[in-house]
């Protein structure tokens, strides 16, 4: 791919100590986190709502070239588990485009007990698609989200799969879905939350 670009951030932007001298000394987390990265994956609206007026100040921090990749909430993926959340999608869409044009992608991450289910899947994401243009990449944990019709209903609808680190099953853990787009979610290793990846491994997806 002649014209791919890579981009790498961490989930928050919190600055752990062995690496705060990397960074400038003054001026907020995010703003000090943005001066040496171009993205961040905003991972607390899984757990809870921000106002709208915090995305908006969240994208006034930073330069004009960052981006943000934002988690959808639990409330819609893991407790409606896809269906029956037009309102719940509206207040979330609403408020998350605060960030404007620094709104990357939206991450749709699904429970490990969530099957593949053609027509629950395909209405969530048709629903979604009339309410956002934003891109969308999924994050299925469920071993029935990684067959072939699964597959093409997200390339059919333009939305990556997250290649994961640990990976539930096999498949998981390259890029699937729509090629247009590859999302890599990873946790560490060996060590989950814990351990660093050397450069090798980061370059095998730059």
């Amino acid at each position: 791919m002649t014209n791919r670009r890579t981009f790498i951030g961490t989930a928050g932007w919190g600055i752990s100590t062995p690496y705060k001298d990397d960074f400038p000394q003054s001026g907020s987390r995010l703003e000090r986190y943005a001066t040496r990265l171009p993205i961040v994956e905003i991972d607390t609206s899984f757990y809870k709502p921000h106002r709208r007026e915090t995305y908006e100040r969240w994208a006034g921090s930073v330069p004009e070239h960052f981006r943000f990749a934002v988690k959808m909430p639990k409330t819609i993926t893991h407790e409606h588990r896809l269906v029956g959340c037009e309102t719940l999608a509206d207040v979330f869409l609403q408020q998350v485009e605060g960030l404007a044009a620094k709104l990357s992608v939206l991450l749709v991450q699904l429970p490990p007990s969530l099957p593949f289910e053609p027509d629950v899947a395909g209405g969530f994401l048709d629903m979604l698609e009339k309410r956002t243009q934003t891109r969308l990449v999924c994050e299925p944990r469920h071993p029935s989200w990684f067959d072939a019709e699964a597959e093409a209903l997200l390339a059919d609808r333009r939305i990556a799969r997250v290649a994961a680190d640990p990976a539930p099953v096999p498949a998981a853990a390259v890029p699937g879905g729509w090629p247009g787009l590859a999302y890599f979610r990873w946790h560490g290793a060996p060590r989950v939350y814990y351990s660093d990846y050397d450069a090798e491994s980061l370059a095998r997806i730059g």
